[in-house]
């Protein structure tokens, strides 16, 4: 080999020296960044998590003190003044049978005008004699505020059909064809119907009428004025914010 052929096989070498230097610093660098690329998504997933761990530990405190901050939910104590008339057990106004729970509160009216409560419980113990109709309530307003109890609250009445199982039932009378309640009755209605949520734990959408249950034209007036019966609704609501109180339920006199 003569000195030219030497020259150019050195020149070869070398160059082959450099490209493969250069290859190893380009793997180095690579190695490098794929390493940092790891420690960094491993970061970012430790942050998101560490995030999401706080934001949860932070959500639950916050439900728990909106759980401990919520107001107690308001019942009125006191029941209006009423009188214990209870029918004597009979197959047509009183079967004595239990209550399978109480879910609802059912007004009602008499549909015979200008009638006290008295007459109207009076006419209730006598279907027991004449076996006429089946027929009966929990409760009779007159048409001056008075309130007889006929059935105890935890018997079944027959006043609302599908729903004489599980629901409280009320009589108003009436002073005139229309049905529209005296103010008397309606406050009394209000008192009561206001305890007896209370009482089984009931919200304002528990307190329905009988047409709610069979289509019926009862309570006459507050299924022909739907804006009457929802402003009922609404008194029913205010006199419990302004009378009710978070103290235990008292005991029913029957």
């Amino acid at each position: 080999m003569n000195e030219t052929e030497q020259n150019v096989r050195k020149e070869y070498e070398k160059r082959q020296a450099l490209r493969r230097a250069a290859r190893r610093r380009k793997e180095r660098r690579q190695a490098l960044a794929f390493k940092v690329g790891l420690c960094i998504l491993g970061l970012l997933i430790c942050g998101i998590t560490g995030y999401e761990v706080i934001r949860m530990v932070k959500g639950r405190k916050t439900d728990s003190a909106s759980v401990r901050a919520k107001p107690p939910k308001k019942v009125v104590v006191e029941p209006p003044e009423y009188e214990a008339q209870l029918l004597t057990v009979n197959e047509y106004s009183r079967p004595g049978e239990a209550l399978k729970a109480v879910n609802g509160v059912v007004v009602h009216y008499t549909a015979n005008p200008g009638t006290t409560a008295q007459q109207n419980r009076d006419y209730f113990e006598g279907l027991g004699l004449s076996g006429e109709t089946y027929a009966s309530s929990h409760f009779v307003i007159g048409i001056d505020g008075e309130l007889i109890q006929c059935i105890p609250c935890d018997e079944i009445a027959y006043a609302s059909n599908d729903r004489n199982a599980d629901t409280i039932s009320i009589e108003c009378c009436i002073p005139d064809e229309s049905g529209k309640f005296s103010d008397a009755t309606y406050a009394t209605l209000v008192h009561l119907t206001a305890w007896l949520m209370g009482r089984h734990g009931l919200g304002i959408d528990g307190v329905i009428r009988h047409y709610d249950v069979t289509g019926k034209a009862c309570p006459k007036y507050y299924v022909e004025y739907q804006t009457a019966w929802e402003q009922l609704k609404e008194d029913i609501e205010d006199y419990i914010e302004q009378n009710g109180s978070t103290e235990p339920q008292a005991e029913e006199k029957e």
